[in-house]
C-alpha cells in the first residue's frame, strides 16, 4: 500500500504497541481472539488509537464525520432530541463525542429554540479527544464528562459513529463450521489463525447471521458482540427512567448486510484520510472500524426492554427532522453563504455520499416519535 509515512515520534509508540500486543499473544499461549487485537490497537492505554495523542478528525486527521461537514448535522438532531426531552427530561449524554462539534451545534441549536438542558453528559475514552473537548466547550456550563453509564436517565441519549469503532469478533466459515479468527504472531508481524469457536460466539453468529448455515466455506465476516452489550447497557439505563437513543452510522439491515459482495467483511482502516483493509497496519496510529448490522443492534435493545422506534437512512431522518427548513433560513440569494451550506447538506443527503449507507437506529422507552420521523420510519426492513 502507498500510504503516508508517520513520523518518528509516532512510529516508536507503534512499535511499542505491537510489543504489548505480542507480549499478551505470547502470555496467552500464542494467539488472542481478534476482538481483544482490536480492543488493544484502539483503546490500550496512552498507545491505542482513541487513547493516545494524535489528531483523528479533520483535515489533520483520518477521517470526518458528519459533524465537523457542516453545523446544520447538529442543528437537525437538535430539533428530534427537543421533542423527546419534552417527552422524558432536559439531559443528554452523548457518547464519543470527538472533537466536540457535535455537542456544541446541539447546545447552541436548543439555546436558540429556548430549550433548557440541564445537563450534558459526554462519555469519551480517549483522553487527548476529551482535552479538546473541554476546551472547545468552555463556554457551556452544562457539559459535564464521565467515564460509563449513568444507574438511570431521563433524556436522550446521542451516538454518532460509535458503534462501528466498536471491538468485532471475525468469524470464518470452514467445513460448515464457524470458527473465531484469532490473530497471531507470524514471520512478517501479526497474522490471523482460525480457531474453534465457543458456544457463547456460536451463539451470537446463530442471533445474528440470517440463514448463516447456508453461508458458502471461506466466508468471513463479522459479529458485534461488544455493540450488542453497549446496547443492553442503555436498556439497563432506561430500566429507572425514559427517553431515546439516537444512534447514526453506518451498516445495513442483517439481510443487507450478508451479501456474496461481503464474503471478506466489512472491517475497514482510515489512516490520514486514506481507507485500507490492513488491521495490522500501524496498530495504534489508524482507525479501525466495521459496519453496523443495525438488525443486530435492535434485536439486542429489544431483548433487553427496550422498543425499536425508528429505522431509517440518514438522508430521511435529516430531511424529516427539519434540516431542509433549517437550510433556507440562509437566504439562496447570499450566494457566499448559502451555497457551501447546501453543499453540506447535498453530501449529507445524497445517495452516493453519506445518505443512504448512513442510518438512523432510534430506540427508547416511553417516548414518542413525531409524525414526520415516524412516516420516515423504515423499521420493517430489519
Amino acid at each position: 500500500m502507498s500510504l503516508p509515512l508517520p513520523n518518528t515520534d509516532a512510529l516508536d509508540a507503534s512499535q511499542a504497541l505491537q510489543r504489548r500486543i505480542a507480549a499478551e499473544i505470547a502470555t496467552c499461549g500464542g494467539a488472542i481472539p481478534f476482538a481483544r487485537f482490536m480492543e488493544l490497537a484502539l483503546y490500550a492505554p496512552n498507545l491505542g488509537y482513541y487513547s493516545g495523542g494524535a489528531a483523528k478528525l479533520g483535515p489533520e486527521g483520518d477521517f470526518t464525520t458528519a459533524p465537523e461537514i457542516t453545523p446544520l448535522f447538529g442543528a437537525t438532531l437538535a430539533r428530534a432530541a427537543a421533542a423527546i426531552m419534552a417527552q422524558s427530561g432536559p439531559n443528554i449524554i452523548e457518547f464519543g463525542a470527538g472533537t466536540g462539534k457535535l455537542a456544541r451545534d446541539v447546545l447552541t441549536a436548543l439555546r436558540a429554540m429556548g430549550v433548557r438542558v440541564d445537563r450534558y453528559t459526554i462519555v469519551e475514552l480517549s483522553g487527548e479527544l476529551r482535552a479538546r473537548q473541554q476546551e472547545f466547550l468552555r463556554d457551556f456550563p452544562e457539559v459535564r464528562w464521565q467515564n460509563g453509564f449513568p444507574d438511570a436517565f431521563h433524556g436522550v441519549v446521542l451516538g454518532n459513529e460509535v458503534l462501528d469503532a466498536m471491538p468485532v469478533e471475525l468469524v470464518v466459515k470452514e467445513g460448515g463450521q464457524w470458527r473465531r479468527q484469532m490473530v497471531e504472531v507470524g514471520e512478517s508481524g501479526f497474522a490471523l489463525l482460525p480457531a474453534e469457536a465457543d458456544a457463547a460466539l456460536l451463539d451470537q453468529v446463530a442471533r445474528q447471521i440470517p440463514d448463516a448455515a447456508a453461508l458458502p466455506d471461506g466466508y468471513l465476516t463479522e459479529v458485534h458482540p461488544v455493540a450488542a452489550g453497549f446496547m443492553r447497557s442503555l436498556a439497563a439505563m432506561f430500566e429507572r427512567g425514559k427517553g431515546a437513543a439516537i444512534l447514526v452510522d453506518y451498516g445495513f439491515p442483517a439481510r443487507e448486510f450478508y451479501f456474496d459482495e461481503r464474503s471478506g467483511g466489512t472491517l475497514m482502516c482510515h489512516y490520514r484520510h486514506h481507507a485500507h483493509p490492513d488491521p495490522f497496519f500501524l496498530p495504534g496510529l489508524q482507525d479501525i472500524t466495521a459496519h453496523v448490522d443495525f438488525t443486530a443492534m435492535a434485536l439486542a435493545a429489544q431483548d433487553a426492554g427496550l422498543d425499536v422506534l425508528a429505522f431509517m437512512p440518514q438522508a430521511a431522518f435529516l430531511l424529516a427532522a427539519g434540516i431542509g427548513d433549517l437550510l433556507l433560513e440562509t437566504d439562496p440569494q447570499d450566494a457566499l453563504r448559502y451555497l457551501p451550506q447546501s453543499k453540506a447538506v447535498q453530501k449529507l443527503v445524497s445517495p452516493a455520499e453519506m445518505g443512504e449507507l448512513f442510518k438512523v437506529l432510534i430506540v427508547g422507552k416511553e417516548v414518542q416519535m413525531s409524525p414526520a420521523i415516524a412516516h420516515a420510519d423504515r423499521s420493517h426492513r430489519l
